[in-house]
């Protein structure tokens, strides 16, 4: 596989204009189609790192598995895809135990296919893949497996975040920045990413609180959030916030990340060395999975029931949004979901299965 032609979307094809023209042919030289590394870079920097590494490992397996089948991985047969979706669905994974779950399987369907399109090729047959992924989904139902069910995060919601934040040591630095990352991340619905990127620049006090602009890489425009001021002082983002940002201020911290690296000691941004080698950013800038391991462990803490993980806080605003009646469009904009999101049109459906059941006023 070209490198370069695998990371960009570039169909190798002629151009040729209608035969009433003149029938012009275009042929690109092989500089035509260099791409120095700096591209190369920019390309790869467009796609979630999550993203890349996921889809690298799909077609890494898909690879393998078609070099010990003696089968050509790219361009791939419509019959080679149907057997090796086939094979997913019944070996198991190294990890689990058990085979991959039918989301994991469209990811790496979508993988293969996006693969070819980057190679200039026809995307391969889906028909017989698809078909094979439905019949085990069926099964899975008839099993009553817990694959069967889609995977989703438990959503923190007003009550949940009070039980996570009721013995928070906001006493602590640690427990300030903790408190302001959970009651920021809901009020701004935003991914554990996007907080890790916030800068201290980026909270301007407001007469209605704070303005907190975020930057929403998936639809990549930067969202001026408003906070504003909660009703109960204990779960208020503004209080939360100002706390944060005093403590901060105090400690010397007046630039550079809001969520920062603290230790048990309340030293910010400690030295972080692994076989003697410093490791992790220097200004002491969280990492997206550590904001994370903050929310669950909250939870953990609470004794609260469920899948939590940082996607908690994103979806617990948009239940909770939906469910106080505010319009979806809003909703979307405030979280920066891109238009027709089927995620968040999920999010509404577990409201409104409820709130618009036409069970409701029928006289039973």
């Amino acid at each position: 596989m070209s490198g370069q032609l695998a990371l960009v979307g570039v169909v190798d094809a002629q151009l040729v204009d209608d035969e009433s023209a003149g029938a012009l042919e275009v042929v690109h030289s092989d500089r035509d189609r260099h791409l120095s590394p700096e591209t190369i870079a920019a390309i790869q920097a467009s796609v979630a790192e999550s993203t890349r590494r996921a889809y690298g490992s799909d077609r890494a397996a898909f690879s393998t598995w078609c070099a010990a089948e003696d089968r050509t991985t790219v361009p791939a047969s419509g019959e080679t895809m149907a057997e090796w979706v086939r094979h997913l669905t019944v070996t198991p994974r190294e990890r689990t135990g058990r085979p991959a779950g039918p989301s994991t399987i469209e990811r790496a369907m979508s993988a293969v296919s996006s693969w070819h399109e980057e190679q200039g090729r026809p995307k391969p047959n889906m028909r017989g893949a698809r078909a094979v992924l439905n019949a085990y989904k069926d099964q899975l139902a008839v099993d009553k497996a817990e694959a069967a069910q889609a995977r989703q995060a438990t959503a923190a919601l007003p009550p949940q975040i009070r039980a996570m934040l009721a013995d928070v040591d906001r006493t602590t630095l640690a427990g300030m920045r903790n408190a302001a990352l959970v009651l920021i991340g809901f009020a701004t619905a935003a991914r554990v990413s996007e907080l890790a990127a916030l800068d201290l620049a980026a909270a301007t006090e407001t007469d209605h609180g704070y303005d907190v602009t975020l930057y929403r890489k998936k639809v990549r425009k930067h969202t001026p959030n408003p906070i504003l001021y909660g009703t109960d002082p204990a779960t208020c983002p503004v209080r939360a916030l100002r706390a944060y940002l005093a403590a901060l201020a105090a400690a010397g911290r007046t630039d550079g990340p809001l969520f920062v690296r603290i230790d048990r000691w309340d030293r910010i941004a400690p030295p972080l060395t692994r076989r003697g080698h410093p490791i992790g950013d220097p200004s002491g800038r969280m990492t997206a999975e550590a904001a994370a391991e903050v929310i669950e462990r909250l939870a953990v803490a609470a004794n609260l029931s469920g899948d939590w993980s940082g996607h908690s806080l994103r979806r617990g605003f948009a239940t909770a949004a939906r469910a106080a009646g505010h319009d979806p469009l809003e909703i979307a904009r405030a979280g920066g979901w891109v238009d027709g999101s089927r995620v968040l049109a999920r999010y509404m459906d577990d409201v409104d299965r409820v709130k618009n059941s036409p069970l409701i006023g029928i006289g039973l």
